[in-house]
This record gives C-alpha cells, structure tokens and sequence, in this order.
C-alpha cells in the first residue's frame, strides 16, 4: 500500500522542476535571466534523480522479496529497454533539430517560389522520419527481449 510520502515526494518534485517555467509563461523572463533558469532546471533535474534514488533504496529495502519475486528479468533485459529508450529519444532529438533548421528554410523558399511547395516538404518529411526509424529500431530491441 502506498504511503502518504511515496504519494506526495514525486509531486513536490515535479512541482520543483517545473516552478522556474512559471515566469517564462506569464512572459516576465528575459535574455540575461534564460541561462539562469536554464542552469536551474538542470541542477533541480538531477537533484531529484539523487531523491529518487535515495527514496528507492530507503524505502523498499525491506521489501526486497517480494520485489524479486515481481520482477523476474536479467540485466540484460533492462540494458535492452534502456537501449529502446534511448533510440527512440535520440531520434526524436535529432529529428527535432533537423525540422528546426528544414521547416524555416522551407518557408523562406515557399516565400519566394509558391511552386517550391513539394520539393520544400520532402526535406520536411525526410527530417521526421528519422523519429520513425528509431520508433522502429527500438520496437525490434523491444521484441527481441
């Protein structure tokens, strides 16, 4: 059964990680206050990764049991998942980047030449398949496990 601070601990850190992006919605923030906050969002990042895992090793350590008796996987098996993830995010990163530098260029050149518009998309379409490869990459990574 779950206790109050298993309940409440991840919900004051996400409420810790995202209290910086307060002023950026209401439009108060400014260039020379964005490294700052940037820097913050980092730090309280990592900090509640080392609350996680204080918290899960404190608090389920005398439940170790009935863990091992859920759980039944190797190493090699969690290795995998973390390969999965980690395709799928990178991709979906270098997609990102990719459709960040093609989609304005693209306007700038449907701007110009309206019958630009096909050629233009295709370096679009292009960019975000490389989110679908690493989808499917990790899914193969997924299946074999």
């Amino acid at each position: 059964m779950f206790t109050v601070l298993q309940f409440v601990g991840p919900l004051v850190l996400i409420a810790l990680i995202t209290l910086p992006l307060v002023p950026v919605f209401q439009g108060k923030t400014t260039v020379e206050n964005g490294a700052f906050r940037v820097k913050l969002q980092i730090a309280l990042f990592f900090a509640s990764c080392v609350g996680v895992f204080l918290f899960s090793t404190t608090a389920y350590a005398d439940t170790e049991t009935a863990v091992d008796s859920a759980f039944v996987g190797s190493i090699a098996q969690g290795l995998g998942f973390i390969a999965a993830s980690i395709a799928v995010g990178c991709s979906a990163l270098g997609a990102g980047i990719a459709v960040a530098h093609a989609a304005p260029a693209a306007i700038g050149a449907l701007a110009e030449k309206s019958d630009t518009f096909g050629k233009a998309m295709i370096f679009v379409a292009l960019a975000e398949g490389v989110a679908i490869y690493g989808l499917l990459v990790a899914i193969l990574i997924v299946i074999r496990l």
